[in-house]
């Protein structure tokens, strides 16, 4: 007897996890960092973060870090001072997406050395690098983070050579 199985490949082939947005804020609801990976006008996104932040600073610490908001599944997880919090679609994985907040956060940890509110207060644009450096369109784009680090160094140098370039062309030595 022969038996043909039937396989339905649009399961297999569906669009790869997706986040549509990271936003990171304090205890006290101001926001820090924000990435949007989908766009939406200004006053929407305005509108979805005061919503948000107001939503998850409402809740209890011992509550579900997974909540089902409009059409998306909102994701956050509060380290110290500051709530990581990620919208993602219904059907994509809310597990992936707190390993994704938390290998953030390690790799906050390494460049910064224990990382705090303050750290991304005053270097933002080195929250946004690593998170590139993770993230791409909202597709995670490197899981090592060694190489994470490397390009992160790299870039540092880069922005230094830059720095001490226009340095010596200011003073007239270049």
């Amino acid at each position: 007897m022969v038996r043909i199985f039937s396989f339905d490949y649009g399961a297999v082939l569906k669009q790869a996890f997706q986040m549509q947005f990271m936003l990171l804020f304090s205890r006290q609801g101001k926001l820090r960092l924000q990435k949007w990976y989908i766009a939406h006008p200004d006053k929407l996104k305005k509108k979805i973060t005061r919503e948000l932040i107001t939503t998850i600073l409402a809740r209890k610490p011992k509550m579900c870090s997974f909540l089902e908001w409009r059409d998306l599944k909102i994701v956050y997880k509060r380290y110290a001072s500051l709530y990581f919090c990620c919208a993602i679609e219904q059907d994509d994985n809310e597990l992936l997406t707190l390993e994704i907040i938390h290998r953030y956060v390690e790799l906050l940890d390494k460049y910064f050395g224990s990382v705090c509110e303050l750290d991304i207060i005053f270097n933002f644009e080195k929250a946004y690098f690593i998170l590139d450096e993770l993230l791409l369109g909202g597709e995670v784009q490197e899981t090592s983070k060694k190489n994470v680090l490397k390009a992160i160094a790299a870039q540092d140098l880069l922005q230094e050579d830059e720095a001490v370039e226009g340095a010596l062309r200011d003073i007239g030595l270049l």
